[in-house]
């Protein structure tokens, strides 16, 4: 199976130039994806770009990942149906820094195929706009620009000069790829179909050379809704953003029609392993999407981070969790239970505390102290996941678990923290 067909087979090939499938087939190659970096980190949407260019270095192939140090001044209007808001200099530096980061833990960058980190800032900062007027923009025609639909869906709306002349910076960027590296192929979306084929088109003239595109389809869910996003917004992949907890959740909750896609997608596992697995748990679908809710966390947070994940999972949903399994959690792990349930605060001054108290005025689990007295009764509250019968009990301040928390718990399902 060459890189084509492994993409077909995913789901993952939307357009091609016509014959790079045998350039493929016949000869190691090297190709590029660009990454604007318009944002403080990249999110899952940006992780179907690296997919592709992981899935092209275990094809034996070099992948250039291309830093958009100067495109990302720039703004591209593919997708858009109004200007962006140019980011700063500043914060577009240090965005392209840590998505840098990001980027070198996902990809392999030592080995016989070593990808390769290009910023194409430096494309530019040593030419003047006329060299670019004569050089770069006398390349294609308007109307071989508008033609294009990053464009023409743009002409009701507006579009400014700067962002029209995206193409041009993204077509050139492919040129000076294929001169430096002989890169000969860029990959990308769908949604960058008119500018990836306007490189090719700056290839032919400029440098007499023949290059090639690939590009995915944009990833949507069952529902129509645009893939990455949630009900908090986008899913981010620096933890500070979206936590490991949080990441792993997105992909467990993932709807059932989503999940064959989604595995196809973003595994590295092999076909038949894939097939598999779809069989083993055709009646299973939420078996199936832990495995990839693993696979996927571990690959982007790392193994320690899957680890504490599952420690919270459990608390939160294994009925059979423990006190002493509480107990092991640390206070940034608590700190991530604190936002997936009701949380209060309390002073810890107060204590020692009677729990009828506690459960009525300082976390209102309860209306009345006689409801709170009833459920004591009737062992169905638990203190750090140990079952309280007695209602003249009280909470001491060896109940704190870091000298901060305490968890309450009514029930099987209700689950409460108190901060201190």
């Amino acid at each position: 199976m060459n890189f084509i067909e492994e993409l077909r087979w995913r789901g993952m090939l939307q357009d091609m130039t016509p014959g790079i499938e045998e350039v493929l087939s016949t000869q190691k190659i090297t190709g590029y994806i660009g990454f604007d970096p318009t944002a403080p980190s990249l999110t899952i949407g940006n992780f179907v770009q690296l997919q592709l260019l992981k899935l092209f270095q275990k094809h034996g192939h070099t992948p250039i990942v291309l830093m958009g140090g100067a495109t990302g001044r720039i703004g591209d209007p593919s997708g858009k149906d109004k200007e962006r808001d140019l980011k700063s200099v500043d914060d577009l530096n240090r965005n392209l820094e840590f998505q840098v980061g990001q980027i070198k833990k996902l990809l392999d960058f030592e080995g016989p195929n070593a990808a390769i980190m290009v910023n194409n800032y430096d494309f530019y900062k040593e030419m003047n706009v006329l060299d670019f007027m004569r050089n770069v923009g006398k390349t294609l025609t308007v109307n071989y620009m508008m033609s294009k639909d990053s464009v023409k869906n743009r002409l009701e709306t507006g579009i400014s000069f700067t962002e029209f002349s995206y193409q041009l910076l993204q077509a050139y960027d492919y040129q000076c790829l294929f001169e430096k590296y002989n890169c000969l192929l860029q990959m990308g979306g769908s949604d960058q179909w008119g500018n990836i084929t306007s490189g090719t088109e700056f290839i032919r003239r400029n440098s007499e050379g023949k290059a090639y595109a690939v590009t995915t389809p944009l990833l949507t869910k069952a529902d129509g809704k645009k893939f990455g996003k949630s009900e908090q917004g986008n899913i981010w992949l620096d933890p500070s953003l979206t936590s490991a907890y949080q990441f792993y959740q997105f992909w467990l909750n993932a709807d059932d029609a989503d999940l064959t896609k989604f595995l196809r997608y973003f595994t590295l596992r092999s076909k038949e392993e894939v097939e598999a697995l779809e069989a083993e748990y055709a009646d299973n679908p939420n078996g199936l999407k832990k495995i990839l809710a693993e696979e996927l966390t571990e690959r982007v947070h790392g193994k320690d981070a899957l680890e504490s994940v599952a420690q919270v999972t459990a608390i939160l949903f294994d009925k059979n969790a423990s006190h002493e399994q509480l107990l092991q959690l640390t206070s940034s792990q608590l700190d991530t239970i604190s936002e997936e349930i009701p949380s209060h605060q309390f002073d810890k001054s107060d204590l020692p505390l009677s729990l009828v108290d506690l459960l009525t005025d300082k976390c209102p689990v309860f209306a009345s102290k006689g409801e709170a007295r009833r459920a004591i009764q009737n062992n169905a509250v638990a203190i750090n996941k140990n079952k309280v019968s007695d209602i003249n009990a009280l909470v001491i301040l060896e109940n704190l678990i870091h000298d901060k928390f305490v968890m309450i718990e009514n029930g099987k399902k209700n689950k409460f923290l108190l901060k201190s």
